[in-house]
């Protein structure tokens, strides 16, 4: 605890050096003391990822992300720094792989198939729809439809920071952040979106609901997730990806309306 206090006192003072002073040598220490955030994010983005894309890849992209938070971080506003940092790491490393064109465009088209057939079907039934239903609906067989979701699985760690539709910069990330003062408009589309997002939620059966809040809240891998649930990394892996695909048709409608309404 003590250690940790001093690290902190020090970063402190780096901070001031490199943002007052403008002292190089305070950047370059500070981008030193961070560089385990780069291998902690690129670890779990790496999840699911082709073996043919490197950890040095990712690590190469990571860091270019780091070099870009701490030079655009105001330390003096007083947030958390690793977590600012993280999700700039993240935007780099995913950078990195889209203009690699990682994932084939034949993985794409399918993802964006299942995608909108959960959109359609559990926006006609409101309610979640069985892999049956999804299968019928794609005119599929179920062990069709298991493949495809494996196929697909490295499409969703990517899946909140795509553009919303192809034509847009816009990502879904972007409907959860809000970048300027709340205006009444906002606080209206920002209440109806965690609405939407919570009954989504509610909709992912018990097994999908228990991945998404191991992975994203207790930030467990998938195959610690696995070995929680009793279940082969593969099998958990498609929960991941249809609780993904369930919550970005959500997220899409949502996206919709706005247009429809604005």
């Amino acid at each position: 605890m003590i250690e940790q206090k001093q690290s902190q006192l020090a970063n402190l003072e780096l901070w001031k050096q490199w943002k007052e002073e403008g002292w190089v040598p305070a950047k370059q220490s500070l981008i030193e003391s961070y560089l385990p955030l780069v291998d902690y994010v690129s670890s779990r983005l790496a999840i699911g990822l082709p073996k043919s894309v490197s950890k040095e890849d990712l690590s190469s992209f990571g860091v270019m992300g780091l070099i870009d938070a701490v030079e655009k971080f105001d330390y003096a506003r007083g947030l958390q720094f690793e977590t600012y940092a993280s999700w700039r790491i993240r935007g780099s490393i995913i950078d990195g792989l889209r203009q690699g064109d990682w994932v084939p465009r034949s993985v794409r088209e399918k993802a964006k198939k299942v995608e909108d057939a959960y959109q359609k079907l559990e926006q006609q039934y409101l309610r979640s729809v069985t892999d049956a239903e999804i299968s019928a609906y794609l005119q599929v067989s179920e062990t069709d439809f298991q493949q495809m979701l494996q196929d697909i699985s490295i499409t969703t760690v990517c899946s909140i920071d795509d553009p919303i539709r192809e034509e847009d910069s816009e990502t879904r990330l972007s409907l959860l952040v809000d970048e300027k003062a709340k205006n009444p408009e906002f606080q209206v589309n920002e209440f109806y979106l965690k609405d939407s997002l919570a009954k989504a939620i509610e909709r992912l059966t018990e097994k999908e609901r228990t991945v998404v809040s191991l992975f994203y809240f207790e930030e467990l891998s998938l195959s610690e997730i696995a070995e929680v649930m009793c279940l082969s990394p593969s099998r958990i892996s498609q929960l991941h990806s249809k609780a993904i695909l369930r919550l970005k048709g959500v997220l899409g409608r949502f996206k919709s309306q706005l247009f429809q309404d604005s």
